[in-house]
C-alpha cells in the first residue's frame, strides 16, 4: 500500500504532483514539507450549529490544491497564480505549535476546532491532532475542505475528525476545469464525501438529537458529529447546482445536511468574464432553493440575500498564530 505521507514523492491529493517536498520542491499547493497558517480566531459566520454562540475556532492554512479563478482568499491560497506559498500571508507552524493553537482556541471558548483548507498539510495535521487530544482537547474537530481529496488518504483521519464540512463545487467537468483547473473534481470530491459519510454516517447534536429546530436555527444545539456538504451557487450555473443537489439527496437523503450558499463575490480579476464578473441573482438562487425543496431535502441551511461582501474575508494578519 502506498504511503501517502511520504513527501519525497507527494501524492497527498488528486494532483499527484510527485514532487519531493522534503527537499523543498513545490507542487501545486505551493508548500514544501513545512506548513503555514495565516489566522486562528473565533469565527461567527459558519452554519449556526458550527459557530454556535461562542464562535468556531477557525485555523486558516496557507496554500491550496485547487486554483479557483474567483477565490476570495487569494492572499493565502494563491488562486490560479501558483507560486511558492512562502510569498502568501502566513506563518510557519510545527505540529507542536499547531497543537498549542488548538488548545488556546479551546480555552477561548471555541465551539470546535475548524481546520480550513487542510488537504495538503495532513502530514503535520495528523500528529498535531494526536498531540492536542493527548493534551486535553475535547471539543469537536471540523475538517473544512474544498473536497479535492483522496478518499484513501482521508481514512487516516478516522477517529480524529468529528465533523466534515466539505464543499461540492461542481458537477460538470468543463466548469471545474475552467474555474478550478480540476477536470476530475467531481469524481474525486464525490469519492471523498462518501468516505466522510462512512466515518460520520449520521448527524448528532449536543442535546443528543439528530435534527435541528426548523423555526429558529440560531437556538439550535451544536453539531458534535456528522457531515454538512456546502454548495455555493455560481452565476449562470443553476443547472449544475441542481445536478449536485439531486446527487446528494438521492445518495444520502437526510443523513447529511446540505448548505446552499449565496455568497459568491465577484473579484476584480474576474472582470473580463461575463459570468464570474457578476453576483448570483435572486432568481438564480431561488430556483436552486425551490429545486431543493421539490426534492424533499429537509436537513439544510440557506443564506439570505446580501451576504455578498468582501467584508466577510478575514484579515490575514497572523492573529492567533504569532
Amino acid at each position: 500500500m502506498m504511503n501517502f505521507m511520504d513527501l519525497t514523492s507527494c501524492r497527498l491529493c488528486p494532483r499527484n504532483c510527485g514532487v519531493n517536498r522534503k527537499a523543498g520542491e513545490l507542487g501545486f499547493c505551493g508548500l514544501p514539507e513545512t506548513i503555514r497558517a495565516a489566522r486562528a480566531a473565533l469565527l461567527y459566520c459558519e452554519e449556526p450549529c458550527i459557530s454556535g454562540a461562542n464562535g468556531s475556532g477557525a485555523i486558516f492554512f496557507t496554500g491550496c490544491n485547487l486554483g479557483c479563478r474567483f477565490c476570495q482568499n487569494v492572499d493565502i491560497s494563491g488562486g490560479m497564480r501558483k507560486t511558492a506559498a512562502s510569498s502568501y500571508a502566513g506563518e510557519t507552524l510545527t505540529a507542536d505549535k499547531l497543537s498549542d493553537i488548538m488548545q488556546k482556541l479551546q480555552e477561548q471558548g471555541a465551539s470546535n476546532i475548524n481546520l480550513v483548507t487542510p488537504s495538503h498539510i495532513l502530514h503535520v495535521l495528523i500528529p498535531a491532532l494526536e498531540k492536542a487530544r493527548q493534551r486535553g482537547l475535547h471539543i469537536p474537530v471540523v475538517y473544512n475542505t474544498a473536497s479535492y481529496e483522496k478518499a484513501e488518504v482521508l481514512r487516516a483521519l478516522e477517529g480524529l475528525v468529528d465533523i466534515y464540512l466539505p464543499d461540492l463545487k461542481y458537477h460538470d467537468p468543463q466548469i471545474s476545469a475552467s474555474y478550478s483547473n480540476a477536470p476530475d473534481y467531481w469524481q474525486s470530491a464525490t469519492a471523498a464525501i462518501a468516505e466522510m459519510v462512512r466515518q460520520c454516517p449520521e448527524p448528532l447534536f449536543a442535546d443528543g438529537s439528530s435534527s435541528l429546530n426548523e423555526e429558529d436555527d440560531r437556538n439550535d444545539p451544536l453539531m458534535t458529529r456528522g457531515v454538512i456538504v456546502r454548495h455555493m451557487v455560481m452565476p449562470g450555473h443553476t443547472r449544475d447546482s441542481m445536478e449536485i443537489l439531486r446527487y446528494l439527496y438521492e445518495t444520502y437523503g437526510n443523513r447529511i445536511f446540505i448548505s446552499i450558499m449565496n455568497q459568491y463575490t465577484p473579484m476584480p480579476r474576474c472582470a473580463d468574464d461575463p459570468l464570474l464578473s457578476r453576483p448570483v441573482t435572486k432568481k438564480e438562487y431561488d430556483e436552486v432553493v425551490d429545486f431543493a425543496i421539490s426534492l424533499g431535502i429537509e436537513n439544510g441551511f440557506l443564506q439570505e440575500g446580501g451576504t455578498i461582501s468582501k467584508s466577510f474575508i478575514p484579515a490575514w494578519d497572523g492573529t492567533g498564530i504569532r
